[in-house]
C-alpha cells in the first residue's frame, strides 16, 4: 500500500460517522441553504491575551504546551461542547501550507482546559502528518448521485498566516461559522490578538456572535485562573448579558395574594349579579346565559351542600365532568367548600379511571348530569375501594335554570335545601397555601402522580396579564380546553377574576371542520386559551373570518410557524401568546408574544419554525441550568428550572418525588423574612421546579426548548412519559424488551413507536400486536397508546450495552415491511368500505391487518388525522361530512354504512376536470377493487365486445318523428346541465311529459331528491308538479334495463318519443373499469329504449374529453385548424390518458354502429360547463369556479394562455333541446359545442381584477408552490379536490383542440339559444358567489368594473358545496 493510500485510509477511518455539529441558530435554516455573509470582529484585551500567555505554560511538566492559535481553539471547542451538548467535536482548521484540515476530538465535561489543548496538539500532529489533499479527502466522502453531500466540519478555526483565498473557497461549503485568528506586531510585550467571525446572517443575529466572542474571552480567563477546573463549571454568563438574563436572586412577591378566586366570584355576584357571565350554545343553535348572581349562587348550593355532608378543608372532590355550564358550577362549588376539586373524563377507560381515583382517594363525588353514570367497574370501586362521604349523583341545571343535584328517594338532593343554601355563601376562610386543585400528570412508574394546585397561583398572575395583554371585564372567554386538562382551570378562573364573559361551544361546534371559527367569529370572541392542536382544529377547512379575537394563549406543546399563520389567516388583529408550563407549575408560566400581522407582518417570518418559550411572566423566571448546577449562557444547553412564587404545592403523597422535583433555590441562600400575616400560609418559599425540559437562552433573554432531559413528552398537548408506557409493556407476557420513542411519520405528526422483542407462544404478529394494543387500553389513555407497534428479533445495542435509539427503523420504514395480502383482508368488503380502509390505510401507520371494526382513535387516529379523514371523505363520496361524524362512527363498517345512506339521499357524485363540463351519476354502483385496477387497458376493443347487432331498426317501422310535447326521457336530470335541459324542454313544450331517471330508493324519493336539486339550481317550475309534466323513475344506470322492472320498461319503451342521455359518473382518477358499468353500459341501455317497440330519437350528450389525444391537438393546430364534426374518432382509439374520455369514446363508436344500422341518434359534445347568462347560477364545483375562488384565496393566479372552451349553461341545454326538436337534425352525427368568441384562463383572472379582486398574475411555477404550500398546510383552498390536477402540469393537461361547430351553429340559427362572450359574464359569476358566499366582495371599492346586480338569488343550496345558504 502507497503511502498516499495510507494516509487516505487514515482519514476514511478517524472521519468515519462524524457527528453533525449544528450550532444554535437565531433563524430557521433554509434548504437548500442561503448564505449572506457578515463579519464581527474583536481585539483581545490585555487581561485575556495575558492569560493566554498563562495557558500557554503546561502547570505540571511547566513546558510550553501550546501556541495562541492551539489555545484559541480549545476554548471555541468549549463553547462548541456547551451549545451543541456533544462529546464528538469536529472543526475545520488548515495546515502551515493552506491546506484545509479536519480535526476531530472528544471533549468530555471532566476535561480541563489543558487536557482539551493536549488533545487538539495530538490530533493536528496526526492531522499534518496525514495530510493530503483536502479534495480527496472530500471526494473520499461524496456520496454518489446524492445533490447535498455530507459536511466534514459546520465551523471552521483558521490561524489567519496559514489560510489564502483558495483555503477558504475550498472548505466552505457549507460552513456556518468561520473564526480567524491573527496578531498585530507592536512594541508591547504581549502582541494584540485579533479575532474575526464571519459567519452567514440568515442564521446568526450579530447579538449572538458578538456574545459568543465574550464567552470566548471569560472562558479563557476562568482556565487561567482555575487550571483544574473542569469545563464543565465553567459559567459562560459574562458581565455584558447579566441584565438580560433573569437574576435568581430577585424577589418574586411570594406575599402578594390577590385573592381566593372564590372570594373574587363571590364579590362579583354582589357588585353586578346581572352581569352575564355564561353562555351555553346548544346543538339546536340557542342559547342559554347564565348571570354571576345564578352561578355563584349554584356554587354555593354545591359548596354548602358538601359541607352539611362532611366534606372538610382539602378533602378530594372528583368530578365526572361534561363540557357545560354546570361543570363550572361544580368547580366553584367544590372550592367555595375549602376543598380540592379534580376532575376525570367519562371518556378515559374504566381501568385507568379507577387508577386517578387511587390517587386522588376523594371523599366526594359530582357526576354531571350530561356525563352519564358511571361505568359498572368504576361504581364497584367507587363502593369498595374508597371512603366517599357524600354524593351529588346527578348534578345539571334543568331547562329553567334550577340547579338539581339528582334524586334520591322520589325527589331532588336539593329540594329540601336549594334557596337556603343559594343565598348563603360557605364563608369557609382560604389562604395563598390552602389547595384548591389536584390535577394529573404521567408517573414513570405506569400510576399516575397528582399535582396539589395552591389557591395563591389562580389568582396572582391576573393583574400582569389585564395589563400586559389589556384584558378587561369587557372580553369573551372561550371554555374549550380539555375537561380533565388542567389549562382548564385558566378558561374558567381568568373571566371570573376580569368580571367577564365565557362562552361554552357545543360538541359540533369544536369537532366539524369550519365550525368553530364560525362560532367564535358569531359570539364576537376576544380571548381565547388553545393547545395547538386545537388550534389546528380551529383553523382546519375555516373560511370565518373572527376579527373580534385580540388575544389568543396557546400553551401544552410546541407552537410552529404554521400553526400561528393558520390563525392569523382567520384572525388579523390577534396577538397570539405562546405560554410554557406544566401541570406542576400551575399558572406560572413564560410567555412569548407574537405580533398580529396588522401590527407586524414581518414578525412570522423571521422565526424559526418552532416558537421559543420566551421569558417568565412577571414573578416567573425560566432558569436554565447545566449539569453542574450553574446559570447557563447564551447558547448553552441545560436543563430548565421554573423559579416562582406561584409553583404547585408538590405532589399528592410523595414526599419524596416532591422533593426532588421541587428545589430550593440554590442561587438565593439567605432566608426571605416574612412582612405579612396570611391565613393558611406557610411563608415565603424560593423554590424551582425541575422541568426535565432542555433549553437555551437566545441573545435577546427568550428561552428556546430543545428536548427533553427525560423521556416524557408532549403529543397534541398531552404530556406522555415514555417510561409509563414501557413500564405497563415490559408487564405483558409476551413481551421480553421493549423501547418507547418518539418519531415523526411521513406527515411530519409526532407519533409515538414502540420496539419490543417477543417471548412465549403466540398466533402471529397481528395478533400479538393487537392483543398488546387491548392490553394497553386497559391501562393508559388513548393518546397515550403508541400508534406503531415493531417487533424486533433483538435490540440494537451500542458499545456500552445501551439500546442504540438512532439504529431502530423509522415508522414509515416499518410500514413498508410485507403485511397480509390486501386481497385477503378486504375480500368480504362491500365496495363502500374497501375505498375507507385504503384511506385508513393511507392516513394512519396501521400495520398488519385492519379491520373494518377497528376503532379509528385507538389504531393512531386523532383530531388532526380527523380533520384529514374528512376532507377525504368528502372528496372521495361527494358527500358533506362534520368532523364528528368521525366521532359518532369511528369504524370503517359504521362510515360506510352511514356515508351509503348520505349518498342514497344526496345530490348525486360529480367531479370536474379540464376540457369536459361536469355531468351527475344517476343510478351509480360502487365497483369492486378488480374493477379498479389501474393498468393498460384496450378500450377500444370493448367496442367489439359490447356492440349488439340486435340493437338496429331491423323490423320496426319508420321513424314517426315526435312533434312538440313528445315524452322525454331523461338521465341526469338532477345534476346542473339536466335541470337546465329539463326546464327549457319543458319551456319549450309546456304540455310534455318528462321521466327523469333518477338514483333513489323508491320513486318518491327520486322525485323529492329531484325537485329539491331543480329549486337548488334555480330551474324548477311549481307548474309542472301540479300538471304532472315530470314523473321521476327510480332507477340505476349500471343495471339493465337501470334496475327498473320488466313491465315498466316495456311500458316506457312504449310512451317515450325521445331519449337524452346526459347521465354519467365524470372522474378523472377511475380507470375505465370503473367507469364501464355506468357509463357504457347505460348508453347500450339508452340505445336499446330507442329501439323497442319504435324507434326513438335518442341524443348522447358525451364530452370533449374523447378528443384529448397528441392526434387531435396536432390536427388542429397543424392541419385542419379545428376538429371536424364529421370525424370518425379513431385518433383517439389510443392514447386517451384517462378512464373517463375513453368510456365516452366506446359509448360514441357504439352509437356510431347503431346509427349505421339504423337507429336515429346522434352525439353532442359540450366543453366547460359555465354559469347561466341571465342570474350567473353556477355549479359551484365547477372547475373553472374553483380556480377563482382558489385564487381569490390565494391571491395569486397563474400566467396560463391555454384557449378555455367555456359555455353557459343555458347555452348548452338550449342548443341540446333545440337539436332534439327537429328531424333533420338526426341527420348529423356529431354536434361540437364551441361557444365564441374563445377566452383564456388570463381572460377570467384579468375580468376578477377589473371587478376589484386584488390578485396578482405570476407564473405557473411560483403560482402552483404557493397554492401547494397553503392547500397541503391547510387544507382548505378551494381547489383542494383537485389538486392532484392542477399540481399535475395544468398548462398542459388543460390544452385543448380547436373544435369546428358548423352544426351546432346551424341548429341554432335564429333561435334563442344565447351566444355570449363568456369574458362579459364573468362579473356576473362573480356577483353570484358573492352572493351565496363563496366569495367576499371585492376589495378595491373604485374598481374600473363594478359587480352586477344579479337580482334576487332565492337557491336554498348551492348544490356542488352543499352550502346553506
Amino acid at each position: 500500500m502507497t503511502d498516499y493510500e495510507n494516509k487516505l485510509n487514515f482519514w476514511k477511518k478517524n472521519l468515519a460517522n462524524l457527528t453533525d455539529i449544528q450550532l444554535p441558530t437565531d433563524y430557521a435554516r433554509s434548504l437548500p441553504l442561503k448564505i449572506v455573509e457578515s463579519t464581527k470582529s474583536v481585539s483581545l484585551p490585555e487581561n485575556v491575551s495575558y492569560a493566554i500567555y498563562q495557558l500557554s505554560t503546561n502547570p505540571t511538566t511547566k513546558r510550553f504546551q501550546g501556541s495562541p492559535f492551539t489555545i484559541l481553539l480549545a476554548a471555541f471547542s468549549v463553547l462548541i461542547h456547551k451549545y451543541v451538548n456533544e462529546e464528538d467535536i469536529t472543526v475545520g482548521s488548515s495546515s502551515h501550507s493552506c491546506n484545509p484540515l479536519v480535526l476531530r476530538f472528544q471533549i468530555t465535561d471532566e476535561d480541563t482546559l489543558d487536557s482539551i489543548i493536549e488533545k487538539i496538539e495530538k490530533v493536528e500532529e496526526e492531522a499534518e502528518a496525514n495530510e493530503i489533499k483536502f479534495s480527496d479527502i472530500v471526494d473520499a466522502f461524496t456520496v454518489p448521485n446524492e445533490v447535498i453531500q455530507p459536511s466534514l466540519f459546520k465551523v471552521r478555526f483558521f490561524n489567519a498566516t496559514d489560510i489564502n483565498n483558495e483555503t477558504l473557497e475550498s472548505s466552505t461549503n457549507p460552513c456556518d461559522l468561520t473564526v480567524s485568528i491573527s496578531q498585530t506586531q507592536t512594541l508591547r510585550r504581549l502582541l494584540p490578538i485579533n479575532i474575526k467571525a464571519t459567519y452567514n446572517s440568515t442564521l446568526f443575529e450579530e447579538a449572538r456572535i458578538t456574545e459568543m466572542l465574550n464567552q470566548l474571552e471569560q472562558v479563557l480567563l476562568i482556565a487561567s485562573e482555575n487550571r483544574s477546573l473542569p469545563i464543565s463549571k465553567y459559567s459562560l454568563v459574562t458581565e455584558e448579558i447579566k441584565p438580560i438574563l433573569p437574576d435568581p436572586t430577585a424577589d418574586l412577591h411570594w406575599e402578594q395574594f390577590e385573592g381566593a378566586i372564590t372570594d373574587i366570584f363571590a364579590r362579583n355576584a354582589k357588585e353586578f349579579p346581572d352581569r352575564v357571565f355564561v353562555t351555553q350554545t346548544y346543538e339546536d343553535g340557542s342559547i342559554k346565559q347564565y348571570d354571576y348572581k345564578k352561578m355563584n349562587g349554584a356554587a354555593n348550593i354545591v359548596a354548602n351542600y358538601l359541607l352539611a355532608n362532611g366534606i372538610k378543608r382539602e378533602d378530594v372532590v372528583m368530578i365526572y365532568a361534561f363540557r357545560d355550564v354546570d361543570l363550572i358550577a361544580a368547580i366553584m362549588g367544590v372550592l367555595k367548600a375549602g376543598a380540592t376539586f379534580s376532575v376525570i373524563d367519562p371518556a378515559y377507560p374504566p381501568k385507568r379511571q379507577n387508577i386517578y381515583l387511587e390517587v386522588a382517594q376523594p371523599k366526594g363525588l359530582i357526576v354531571l348530569k350530561k356525563a352519564g353514570i358511571l361505568h359498572d367497574e368504576v361504581e364497584e370501586y367507587v363502593r369498595t375501594g374508597l371512603n366517599i362521604i357524600t354524593r351529588i349523583p346527578a348534578l345539571g341545571f334543568d331547562d329553567n335554570g334550577v340547579l338539581m343535584g339528582g334524586v334520591e328517594n322520589g325527589k331532588d338532593i336539593f329540594d329540601n335545601v336549594r334557596d337556603e343554601y343559594e343565598a348563603k355563601e360557605p364563608g369557609v376562610v382560604i389562604g395563598p397555601d390552602s389547595i384548591g386543585t389536584l390535577s394529573f400528570t404521567s408517573g414513570s412508574t405506569g400510576i399516575p402522580k397528582g399535582v396539589r394546585g395552591r389557591h395563591f397561583s389562580l389568582t396572582h398572575f391576573y393583574p400582569w396579564m389585564r395589563e400586559e395583554f389589556g384584558l378587561s371585564d369587557k372580553d369573551k372567554f372561550t371554555l374549550l380546553s380539555g375537561i380533565a386538562h388542567d389549562p382548564i382551570q385558566r378558561d374558567i378562573f381568568t373571566p371570573i377574576f376580569l368580571g367577564a364573559q365565557l362562552l361554552v361551544p357545543t360538541a359540533e361546534d369544536i369537532g366539524t371542520p369550519g365550525r368553530l371559527a364560525e362560532w367564535m367569529s358569531r359570539n364576537e370572541i376576544t380571548v381565547t386559551h388553545l393547545t395547538p392542536a386545537m388550534g389546528q382544529l380551529l383553523s382546519a377547512n375555516a373560511v370565518t373570518p373572527i376579527p373580534s379575537l385580540r388575544n389568543a394563549f396557546f400553551v401544552g406543546d410546541v407552537l410552529t410557524k404554521r400553526d400561528i399563520k393558520r390563525l392569523q389567516n382567520l384572525a388579523k388583529y390577534t396577538t397570539i401568546i405562546n405560554m410554557y408550563g406544566t401541570t406542576e407549575t400551575q399558572r406560572a408560566v413564560s410567555y412569548l408574544k407574537i405580533p398580529s400581522v396588522t401590527e407586524n407582518p414581518s414578525f412570522i417570518a423571521q422565526q424559526k419554525n418552532i416558537m421559543p418559550a420566551g421569558r417568565g411572566m412577571k414573578d416567573v423566571q425560566l432558569l436554565v441550568v447545566n449539569k453542574a448546577g450553574l446559570l447557563c449562557g447564551v447558547g448553552e444547553v441545560g436543563e430548565i428550572y421554573v423559579r416562582s412564587s406561584g409553583l404547585s404545592e408538590g405532589y399528592l403523597m410523595l414526599p419524596e418525588v416532591t422533593q426532588a422535583k421541587f428545589l430550593q433555590n440554590k442561587f438565593n441562600t439567605n432566608p426571605i423574612p416574612s412582612t405579612k400575616d396570611l391565613p393558611f400560609f406557610k411563608g415565603p418559599r424560593d423554590r424551582m421546579y425541575k422541568s426535565g425540559d432542555l433549553g437555551r437562552y437566545r441573545a435577546d433573554g427568550n428561552v428556546e426548548c430543545t428536548g427533553r432531559a427525560d423521556d416524557q413528552v408532549k403529543i397534541r398537548g398531552f404530556r406522555i412519559e415514555l417510561g409509563e408506557i414501557d413500564t405497563h409493556l415490559s408487564q405483558h407476557p409476551n413481551v421480553r424488551e421493549n423501547v418507547t420513542l418518539v418519531r415523526r411519520d411521513k406527515n411530519e405528526e409526532k407519533t409515538l413507536v414502540t420496539y419490543f422483542v417477543a417471548m412465549g407462544e403466540y398466533e402471529n404478529d397481528n395478533v400479538l400486536i393487537r392483543n398488546i394494543r387491548d392490553y394497553l387500553k386497559k391501562k393508559l389513555p388513548s393518546y397515550a397508546i403508541p400508534s406503531v407497534f415493531a417487533r424486533l428479533n433483538k435490540m440494537p445495542l451500542t458499545p456500552n450495552g445501551k439500546i442504540d435509539k438512532n439504529s431502530l427503523p423509522f415508522p414509515d420504514t416499518l410500514l413498508t415491511q410485507p403485511t397480509t395480502k390486501k386481497e385477503n383482508v378486504n375480500k368480504d368488503m362491500t365496495d363502500t368500505e374497501k375505498t375507507i380502509y385504503d384511506i385508513w390505510m393511507e392516513l394512519i401507520n396501521v400495520q398488519g391487518d385492519l379491520s373494518i371494526d377497528d376503532n379509528f382513535f385507538d389504531i393512531g387516529g386523532h383530531s388532526i388525522l380527523a380533520t384529514r379523514l374528512v376532507f377525504q371523505l368528502r372528496n372521495t363520496f361527494s358527500v358533506d361530512v362534520p368532523l364528528g361524524f368521525v366521532f359518532k362512527v369511528p369504524t370503517i363498517r359504521g362510515m360506510a354504512t352511514e356515508i351509503d345512506h348520505l349518498r342514497g339521499n344526496n345530490v348525486s357524485s360529480t367531479t370536474f376536470g379540464p376540457n369536459n363540463e361536469e355531468q351527475h351519476v344517476e343510478g351509480s354502483k360502487p365497483v369492486s377493487d378488480d374493477e379498479a385496477k389501474e393498468e393498460a387497458v384496450d378500450y377500444a376493443a370493448d367496442v367489439e365486445a359490447l356492440d349488439d347487432p340486435k340493437i338496429s331498426s331491423e323490423g320496426l317501422p319508420a321513424l314517426t318523428f315526435p312533434g312538440q310535447n313528445a315524452t322525454l326521457f331523461l338521465t341526469g336530470a338532477t345534476g346542473f346541465l339536466g335541470t337546465n335541459i329539463l326546464s327549457i324542454y319543458l319551456q319549450k313544450n309546456p304540455n310534455a311529459k318528462v321521466y327523469c331517471l333518477v338514483r333513489a330508493k323508491s320513486d318518491e324519493l327520486a322525485f323529492e331528491r329531484l325537485k329539491k336539486n331543480a329549486l337548488a339550481y334555480m330551474t324548477w317550475n311549481e307548474e309542472w308538479e301540479k300538471n304532472q309534466n315530470v314523473v321521476a323513475v327510480c332507477g340505476d344506470l349500471s343495471q339493465e334495463h337501470f334496475g327498473i322492472a320488466e313491465d315498466k320498461w316495456q311500458q316506457l319503451c312504449k310512451e317515450i318519443d325521445l331519449i337524452i342521455h346526459n347521465g354519467a359518473m365524470v372522474h378523472w382518477v377511475y380507470p375505465y373499469n370503473k367507469l364501464r358499468a355506468i357509463n357504457v353500459l347505460s348508453t347500450i341501455q339508452c340505445l336499446k329504449m330507442a329501439s323497442t317497440d319504435h324507434l326513438k330519437p335518442f341524443y348522447f350528450v358525451s364530452s370533449t374529453s374523447v378528443l384529448d389525444t397528441d392526434y387531435y391537438v396536432q390536427l388542429a393546430a397543424f392541419e385542419k385548424g379545428a376538429v371536424m364534426e364529421s370525424d370518425d374518432l379513431e385518433g383517439s382509439r389510443t392514447g386517451l390518458g384517462n378512464g373517463y374520455g375513453q368510456s365516452k369514446w366506446v359509448s360514441e363508436k357504439l352509437i356510431y354502429k347503431a346509427k349505421e344500422r339504423g337507429v336515429p341518434a346522434c352525439v353532442i359534445r359540450p366543453g366547460y360547463i359555465v354559469g347561466h347568462t341571465k342570474n350567473g347560477m353556477l355549479n359551484t364545483d365547477d372547475f373553472i369556479i374553483r380556480m377563482m375562488t382558489g385564487c381569490v384565496q390565494l391571491k395569486l393566479s397563474p400566467n396560463i394562455q391555454n384557449t378555455l372552451n367555456t359555455c353557459p349553461v343555458d347555452y348548452v341545454a338550449g342548443a341540446i333541446v333545440q337539436i332534439a326538436s327537429d328531424e333533420k337534425w338526426l341527420k348529423n352525427r356529431v354536434y361540437h359545442m364551441w361557444n365564441t368568441p374563445r377566452i383564456c384562463f388570463n381572460d377570467i383572472f384579468e375580468e376578477m381584477q377589473l371587478h376589484g379582486y386584488d390578485i396578482k398574475n405570476v407564473g405557473y411555477v411560483e403560482w402552483s408552490n404557493a397554492l401547494m404550500n397553503m392547500t397541503l398546510s391547510s387544507g382548505d383552498n378551494a381547489l383542494f379536490p383537485l389538486l392532484h390536477f392542477v399540481l399535475d402540469d395544468l398548462p398542459n393537461s388543460s390544452k385543448s383542440p380547436s373544435l369546428n361547430d358548423d352544426n351546432t351553429r346551424a341548429a341554432i340559427a335564429g333561435t334563442d339559444v344565447p351566444v355570449v362572450n363568456v369574458k362579459d359574464m364573468v362579473g356576473k359569476y362573480l356577483a353570484y358567489l358573492i352572493k351565496v358566499g363563496l366569495l367576499p366582495p371585492p376589495t378595491n371599492k373604485d374598481a374600473p368594473k363594478q359587480i352586477p346586480d344579479i337580482g334576487e338569488i332565492t337557491v336554498t343550496e348551492t348544490v356542488g358545496r352543499h352550502r346553506q345558504l
